[in-house]
């Protein structure tokens, strides 16, 4: 008798699934032919599908080191930084943060970073500031802090990469559009966004494990190291609505905000005023480059004619600050409220990886700052959620250019313009866009579950953990209400047969 086959056996179909990818195909023969042998048929070959993506994401981040190494000696000459593409806060905050000169973060310097972030800089930073002052002093100690730093936090890429293939153990080619991406090449190491990323990612895992409070306690971790992974708390309560089971989602809060409270405690209660730089930096920003602000105050001045008492509503904002914050905050919960909505009538519970990557991405569509880097919080997500490279593709060519023509930008604020503002304005206006048709296909996919490729090989949600069941009784009352669910026609009951008659 033959041995059942794994659940988790790869669906060699899926490969394929993706019309940009069966024609790229062509190019090696074609699809999997019904008498080719299946990749997983020989257990014992060392490089399965797998292990070939973890490969090729180690290969990515190495030539993102290379990519970095221009910059690496901190002899910035010449804008070398921007005109190699180069630049990473990494290397520029070892001096501006006072790690070059022993200082603790939030303890001697007022850090700009949430606590889990400024505690990594410093776990990192003073060793490093030791050793070049007291054991080494001809070494560059930058250097030596870019690099440790690209290295843990390559391993934490590595580790997403590895949670996206554990998330997807019968469509492990999903995991390339992450291993793959020239997002990641050029800016894996320009911030310590993946502390944040890999902490999120091993909480997803957690959470599909069925281990909702511990993945709640990595969901706290990466909020106190970037704000993001507590927007994931969003989409778990939609679910949780939706299948009646509150317990797992509560313990996933409390773990998130016990976990939260305990990492900053320390430096809530001693160092309050660095603990509180975060908060006011940001509440203080100006609308930053390429955002949807940013886009909106250039057309007002273009309408405005450059008339000098003309002064559109973008243009207001800009010089209000406190009330953009609202409106941006007001935007971000009205669409987040939608979202809601849209979790509770779709046909069938949406994924939790599309709410997650939507509720993402609209912060970034309306909030006044969105870093060069942010565009990694989106990557992982967007693997999960919609794993079709066609759009996935353009998407990234618009990032890119925006990359490009943010670095244009930089070296023109130096006095000397390299790209007309408008070329600039329609960079990030390709990538607001790009982001938004992301989203509407999300949704799309959402209201339409029969197009979700990812249903089409598990045919329910593969990362629902402690969610996966049936509706509760008054959310299909509800559709049904709001004309969603059409009652079945009565059937007509069936005619008597005729009288016999003598």
């Amino acid at each position: 008798m033959s041995a059942q086959p794994s659940t988790d056996r790869p669906d060699v179909s899926s490969a394929t699934s993706d019309g940009f990818v069966r024609g790229l195909s062509q190019f090696i023969g074609g699809p999997l032919g019904s008498h080719a042998t299946r990749p997983d048929a020989r257990p014992n070959r060392f490089w399965t599908a797998p292990r070939f993506v973890l490969a090729l994401t180690c290969l990515i981040l190495a030539l993102s080191w290379v990519q970095k190494s221009p910059c690496m000696s901190g002899d910035w000459q010449k804008n070398i930084q921007y005109t190699r593409f180069c630049y990473t806060d990494v290397l520029a905050l070892y001096y501006a943060e006072g790690l070059s000169d022993g200082a603790v973060p939030y303890v001697d310097h007022q850090v700009e970073y949430p606590v889990v972030t400024g505690y990594f800089m410093g776990a990192l930073g003073l060793p490093v500031h030791w050793y070049g002052t007291t054991r080494n002093p001809d070494i560059n100690q930058g250097s030596w802090f870019y690099n440790v730093n690209a290295l843990v936090l390559s391993l934490f890429a590595v580790a997403t990469a590895a949670v996206l293939l554990a998330l997807r153990r019968r469509r492990p080619w999903d995991a390339a559009i992450f291993a793959l991406s020239p997002i990641l090449l050029v800016t894996a190491t320009v911030n310590w966004d993946f502390l944040a990323i890999g902490l999120a990612a091993i909480g997803l895992l957690l959470w599909v494990r069925d281990r909702p409070a511990w993945a709640g306690v990595f969901l706290g971790l990466g909020a106190a190291a970037k704000l993001w992974p507590v927007f994931i708390l969003g989409p778990l309560l939609v679910l949780a609505l939706r299948r009646g089971k509150l317990a797992p989602w509560v313990h996933a809060t409390l773990g998130a905000v016990i976990t939260w409270g305990v990492v900053n405690f320390p430096v809530w209660f001693w160092y309050h005023d660095s603990w509180l730089r975060f908060f006011r930096l940001n509440s203080e920003r100006p609308i930053d480059w390429g955002t949807f602000w940013y886009i909106g105050r250039y057309l007002d001045g273009k309408w405005a004619g450059g008339s000098a008492g003309d002064q559109g509503p973008f243009q207001w904002l800009g010089d209000h600050i406190p009330t953009l914050n609202w409106v941006s905050y007001a935007l971000f919960g009205l669409a987040c409220a939608v979202l809601m909505i849209l979790g509770l009538l779709a046909p069938q519970p949406p994924r939790l990886a599309q709410l997650a990557f939507l509720v993402v991405a609209f912060f970034l569509i309306f909030s006044k700052v969105w870093s060069q880097q942010y565009v990694l919080w989106l990557l992982p997500l967007i693997v999960l959620a919609r794993p079709k490279w066609g759009a996935v593709l353009a998407w990234t060519v618009a990032e890119i250019g925006y990359f490009a023509a943010f670095y244009a930008e930089l070296i023109g604020a130096g006095g000397k313009p390299v790209i007309p503002e408008g070329t600039f304005v329609l960079a990030s206006s390709l990538r607001l866009i790009t982001v938004a048709v992301l989203c509407g296909l999300v949704i799309r996919e959402i209201w339409k579950p029969e197009l979700d490729v990812v249903r089409q090989t598990y045919g329910t949600d593969p990362d629902a953990g402690p969610l996966a069941g049936r509706d509760v009784q008054w959310v299909e009352n509800l559709r049904r209400h709001l004309g969603f669910i059409r009652p079945e026609p009565a059937e007509a009951p069936a005619e008597a047969p005729p009288a016999r008659t003598s």
